[in-house]
């Protein structure tokens, strides 16, 4: 079965363009530069992922709120900034098909424009006094932060071990998508239990997520709108390749490691080793484990109450390990 982001967001349609209008609203500057470089950022906007499971998530459990739109808003100000100053950590000068930030206004901008982003995000919690709110998603910047100094720790020295991966992508990648869950239901709620119930299947949902990025790479790069091997080429060690490493002889794993150290700019070395990646089972198992996340994520909410909101919701999490980019 094909899973249709715009099917799934059929019951919130109209909120979520209430939270664009919220977005929009919130991050208006009265310096002409600042509005000039926000209008350009606008234009290349993704999927709204993030806003989706805020919105479903609240209306899994309540009616959504003025304070729904509020945690959705809050969520996509952090998500911008943290793209926004990950294209100058590094160095990228694309972003979804546009020029980054930094490609075109330099990392100056970019950093500041992050910043702004950031705390706007404060403000607007801060102003209508959602602090609870805020209180999820800080952990998550927090974590996030961790993760990405955990990878850079790790890649230098290139001796990422499994259980080092999932700390890594539970708080780089997950722990936004439990601060949506969390914050949804925390925008209509204040059951302790139900919030942290949404917040565990929001880290199931993005394991998930990232171990479908890391397949992603190892696919055709023309179908998923990024360059294929991207993380060999920035020295990631990933799923796939650390299964792999775990698989192979002291010699063979030298020889994988020196590839990823030192030819990692080499096409055809790089080919190589994608393709004894496969070969060795790695893809597989990365597979395996992606799909026992999503089962997980989908036992999490056996639970809640049936509704369409919850079909939604795991539609939702079918979609992110089924999509193509």
């Amino acid at each position: 079965m094909a899973y249709i982001l715009e099917h799934i967001q059929d019951p919130v349609k109209e909120h979520l363009k209430l939270v664009v209008q919220t977005f929009n609203q919130t991050i208006k500057s009265k310096i002409p530069l600042l509005n000039i470089v926000i209008y350009y950022l606008l234009k290349s906007k993704g999927k709204q992922m993030r806003p989706l499971f805020v919105l479903l998530s609240a209306q899994a459990v309540a009616p959504i709120t003025e304070r729904t739109y509020r945690a959705a808003t809050l969520i996509e100000l952090l998500h911008t900034a943290s793209l926004v100053h990950d294209d100058v950590v590094d160095d990228s000068q694309k972003r979804r098909g546009f020029f980054s930030i930094n490609a075109i206004w330099k990392n100056k901008i970019a950093v500041l424009l992050g910043d702004y982003l950031l705390a706007r995000g404060l403000l607007l919690s801060v102003e209508y006094e959602d602090f609870d709110l805020l209180k999820i998603v800080s952990g998550a910047v927090k974590d996030m932060s961790e993760g990405e100094l955990l990878q850079i720790e790790k890649a230098r020295r290139l001796n990422i071990t499994e259980e080092i991966y999932f700390e890594i992508i539970s708080k780089k990648t997950a722990s936004l998508i439990e601060a949506c869950c969390a914050t949804g239901v925390a925008s209509v709620s204040n059951d302790t239990e139900l919030i942290n119930r949404f917040k565990t299947f929001g880290l199931y949902v993005g394991i998930a997520f990232q171990i479908k990025d890391d397949l992603l790479d190892y696919s055709n790069s023309s179908t998923i709108g990024k360059p294929a091997a991207i993380d060999i080429k920035e020295k990631k060690l990933t799923l796939p390749l650390i299964y792999t490493l775990n698989k192979s002889s002291w010699l063979q794993k030298k020889q994988i490691l020196y590839i990823v150290k030192h030819q990692n700019t080499d096409a055809i070395k790089v080919a190589e080793l994608m393709d004894y990646v496969v070969k060795q089972g790695g893809i597989e198992y990365a597979h395996q484990k992606m799909q026992y996340y999503k089962e997980k994520a989908i036992e999490t909410l056996l639970p809640i109450m049936d509704s369409i909101a919850k079909q939604k919701l795991i539609e939702l999490v079918h979609f992110t390990i089924e999509r193509k980019k």
